[in-house]
């Protein structure tokens, strides 16, 4: 059984703002101009959760360490509830996907939003992660052995 299409673009979503610049994340936000007005159903907070490792990935589970998180909740007036879960301690940051995330339960701001914030974002990010890849190619050292023949 294929996940529905709408699990899928919410993770998808959800993933992209919370990787997103903070600063980056408020400003296309801000450009949308009038959005629906919501309730925080939980204020912005700041707390620790494990971080969980794998040699290789694929070995045995270990505590790697903690990591701060800001978590947010609200609830849209027409009742969509939204969530942000995002590294650090930026408490707008956390809101605002929040406030994106259950904006975009509504049929009416589903393609705006997708264009206007989720898909600069993804592009920002992809264009981030190939510079990234690039620099670290460029320091990138091929070894190899000469093999010696017997007897020089």
């Amino acid at each position: 059984m294929s996940p529905d299409p709408s699990i899928e673009r919410r993770r998808r979503w959800l993933s992209v703002l919370a990787k997103a610049p903070g600063a980056r994340l408020d400003a296309l936000w801000r450009a949308l101009g009038a959005t629906p007005s919501y309730v925080s159903l939980r204020r912005p907070e700041i707390g620790l959760v494990m971080v969980q490792g794998r040699i290789s990935g694929t070995g045995a589970p270990f505590c790697a360490g903690e990591m701060t998180v800001t978590r947010a909740a609200v609830r849209l007036d027409s009742g969509e509830m939204g969530f942000g879960y995002v590294a650090g301690r930026d408490k707008q940051h956390a809101e605002t996907a929040a406030a994106i995330d259950a904006l975009g339960q509504r049929a009416d701001w589903l393609e705006r939003l997708e264009a206007e914030i989720v898909a600069p974002l993804a592009r920002e990010a992809e264009t981030r992660h190939r510079l990234i890849a690039a620099r670290a190619a460029a320091t990138r050292v091929d070894f190899f052995t000469v093999a010696r023949e017997a007897g020089t």
